[in-house]
């Protein structure tokens, strides 16, 4: 690992922990979206995504066997990644009685977006924690490097 491993590691901890928030704020914003997408000639509901994180190099048994000292194993250690954005496609959508509503169906109801804002709040703010522990990771990695530096003189 190079002197600047751990900083990018926690550079894209920091990039995927961004994302996992902007998804999360884009979640909220669509709460009331009763037109989300098209889908065989109908509107449909705008649709829950959340995020999955991966780790870049690897797996857990990789990064056992190099603690235990079994193996030296350089490639373990490379940070996350965002594998994929995933709709929401079982949690169904609510309906709310609104006979006025333009998409209201013969018995008065609207299809909502399938969102539980209460979730989103404790993932948006779970994202956001982990987002400074990585920025205090991130600064208390670049104080030891000047540090280190300071030595030489």
């Amino acid at each position: 690992m190079s002197i600047f491993g751990s900083m990018n590691t926690t550079a894209s901890a920091l990039t995927s922990q961004r994302l996992r928030m902007d998804v999360i704020s884009s979640n909220i914003a669509n709460v009331d979206t009763t037109r989300g997408k098209l889908v065989n000639g109908e509107w449909e509901p705008y649709r829950r995504k959340s995020v999955t994180l991966t780790a870049k190099e690897g797996q857990f048994s990789n990064f056992l066997q190099v603690a235990m000292g079994k193996t030296s194993n350089k490639s373990v250690g490379q940070g996350v990644t965002v594998s994929k954005i995933n709709e929401d496609q079982e949690t169904p959508f609510k309906l709310v009685y609104n006979p006025t509503h333009p998409d209201a169906n013969e018995e008065g109801y609207v299809e909502m977006p399938n969102i539980d804002i209460l979730t989103e709040m404790v993932d948006l703010i779970s994202s956001t924690r982990s987002y400074e522990a990585n920025v205090t990771v991130f600064n208390a990695n670049k104080s030891m490097l000047t540090k280190a530096l300071e030595i030489g003189k």
